[in-house]
């Protein structure tokens, strides 16, 4: 640390331990200087030679008296005292902690050159300019000094000029950085001791984001000033301020880390959070998709604006593919009944498909403007990511007992178009739904499983499928069905018939069971008994055998496939839909297309832990 030593006579103010301070000499003291509660009993000659206004305010106080009150004075009792032991000649040291202090109150006191040559303001502003600004611990020390000094230092230029050395040192190249800086790393061997080849020379080259750790001392709003002009400057990347942001939040934020915001002063996070967003860089990827989120999180716990939560909600949105699971789990406010805040989630799936909408650009040509339409900006695999964590998202979710189904189902709508290879993803969610709502009703029940596509689910998931009592039949008959068509379709036929047999006995079924049976419908949506869903796996393994055998023993096993399936068709006469849209639908669903359940989702995203130590940027 600088510092700058003034004065050569020792130190003799004393204390008398009743805030009365005094100098010990042979001359009787013959004013007396209020500061606050402190009053300092001098000598006028010493003060009056270099301070105009104690001239002023000694002229006009009365003889008898000889007491001038100045408890106005910038930096109080500490900061007149040294003031007054620069008069009296006595040894003083300035340093950052001390020197904006010492220079508002000599300000305060007119100190100035016009008074006496060497006065204290000259020595203060050489100090500051020739030591202070070319330091940058310093300047942010004595950046830091400034606020409860407010407005003083702001109109003596100080904060300006200490703002305008920290950027410029900030921004200085990383090969000319040789001065001492806190780096929040873990030290490398030679840093322990414990590289038995160490030199003592470092050679690690220095990052260059090696400041953003020494700047998130700063309290908000000179930060915002700071990083505001090196912005201006445009030497850095919009990499380094995003990972000072990052940086200054985590230093900030207490809980941030963990996407939330421990109890505090809540507007002054407030200040901190709006501050962030407003300083991050326009540029895509300037700060991470979780960062993002995090800040997110942070600005609806402490109840930021809505400005400042659709800007983020935007910037989410540009980066969603970036996000796990766990970023988009963003927690609903308080007072409201369920537990994680889906419309939210909702703005910002839209915000990402926004992107592929196709831009009009208007060229002037020969006097008319043409039109050009620019194709989506958004790649096939930025689309199966955000699918994925959507799916995941809505399988989290669905374990909140108060989650409408029409948000669960809008939401998973909006990724719909998203066509993708497997459905496990969206099929896990699904059944999540359906395990902590088990009260849905069976409309609801065969609304929420039109979302999936049954012909998209993996060998794993169709195993737990069919064994799975909280679907509706039809899912499970449909599972089971597109199972036996994938199985015939590796042994080599590509579009599997059901056995002559079963389809006179589906059609012959179908026409008696119209008096038999009330509401069918009913039936098709009802939930499967585990009985069911094991004679219908019987039933699919028998036609999965008779699809590998020749003509005699093709028709035995008719006839014995009949006679078992007709005890299932008199128990649920609905499963003869199935089997008549079998027969004229070759490989299609066994439902009619109005029932089908085709839509697209990907696999839950696995959530990734946030990591809190910073990484370097290169």
């Amino acid at each position: 640390m600088k510092f700058m030593k003034l004065g050569s006579k020792p130190d003799s103010f004393q204390n008398d331990g009743n805030n009365i301070r005094y100098v010990t000499s042979e001359l009787a003291t013959d004013v007396t200087v209020v500061v606050s509660d402190v009053k300092f009993q001098l000598h006028k000659f010493p003060l009056l030679s270099k301070s105009a206004c104690l001239q002023k305010l000694v002229a006009n106080t009365d003889e008898a008296n000889n007491e001038v009150d100045i408890s106005d004075i910038p930096g109080g009792p500490s900061a007149f005292e040294i003031c007054a032991k620069f008069c009296y000649g006595m040894t003083v040291t300035l340093n950052a902690y001390n020197v904006v202090a010492a220079r508002s109150a000599a300000e305060y006191l007119e100190m100035h050159e016009t008074v006496e040559k060497g006065n204290l303001i000259y020595k203060i502003d050489v100090f500051l300019s020739s030591s202070i600004f070319r330091s940058w611990k310093d300047s942010i020390i004595v950046l830091q000094t400034t606020k409860s000094l407010l407005p003083r230092p702001e109109d003596l230029k100080v904060i300006s000029h200490c703002i305008e050395a920290i950027a410029t040192r900030a921004c200085v190249d990383v090969s000319k950085v040789d001065w001492s800086y806190a780096y929040n790393r873990k030290k490398l061997p030679e840093e322990n001791g414990n590289d038995p080849n160490w030199n003592g020379v470092r050679n690690r080259a220095v990052p260059k984001d090696w400041w953003v750790e020494d700047l998130s001392e700063l309290e908000v709003d000179l930060y915002k000033r700071v990083i505001t002009n090196i912005k201006t400057k445009a030497i850095l990347s919009h990499e380094v301020i995003g990972e000072a942001l990052k940086a200054y939040a985590y230093r900030r934020l207490s809980g941030f880390s963990k996407g939330m915001i421990q109890s505090g002063n809540v507007g002054k996070y407030r200040s901190i959070v709006d501050t962030i967003v407003w300083l991050l860089p326009a540029e895509k990827g300037s700060v991470s998709c979780s960062f993002l989120l995090k800040l997110l999180k942070a600005a609806i716990i402490v109840d930021s604006g809505d400005m400042v939560k659709a800007q983020l909600v935007r910037r989410i949105g540009q980066q969603l593919e970036e996000a796990s699971v766990n970023d988009v789990l963003i927690r609903a406010p308080e007072g409201q009944s369920t537990m994680y805040d889906v419309d939210t989630v909702q703005k910002i799936v839209e915000e990402f498909f926004m992107q592929d909408e196709n831009a009009e650009i208007e060229l002037p040509e020969e006097h008319k403007v043409q039109e050009i339409r620019k194709p989506g900006i958004l790649s096939d695999a930025s689309k199966l990511m955000v699918a994925k964590v959507i799916d995941g998202y809505l399988a989290e979710v669905a374990k909140d007992p108060n989650l409408p189904l029409s948000k669960f189902v809008d939401l998973a709508e909006m990724v719909s178009s998203i066509s993708r290879p497997a459905h496990d993803g969206l099929y896990r969610a699904i059944d999540m739904y359906l395990k902590e709502h088990p009260g849905i009703s069976k409309s609801e029940r065969k609304k929420i499983c039109k979302l999936m596509d049954c012909r998209k689910l993996s060998v794993d998931a169709c195993m737990h499928a069919v064994q799975n009592e909280r679907l509706p039949l039809r899912v499970v008959v449909q599972v089971l069905f597109f199972e036996q068509v994938r199985v015939a379709a590796s042994s080599g036929s590509s579009t599997p018939d059901l056995p002559k047999g079963l389809k006179d006995l589906n059609n012959n079924s179908h026409r008696s069971s119209r008096s038999v049976a009330t509401n069918p419908e009913e039936d098709w949506d009802a939930v499967a008994t585990a009985e069911e869903l094991k004679a219908l796996k019987g039933e699919i393994a028998a036609l999965r055998l008779n699809n590998g055998l020749g003509g005699s023993e093709r028709n035995g096993t008719d006839r014995a496939a009949v006679t078992k399936i007709k005890g299932l068709l008199k128990s649920k006469k609905i499963f003869t839909k199935l089997w008549s849209s079998k027969g004229g639908q070759g490989e299609n669903s066994g439902s009619d297309s109005s029932e089908s359940l085709g839509s697209a989702i990907p696999e839950e995203a696995k959530s990734t832990p946030s990591r809190n130590r910073r990484h370097s940027v290169s």
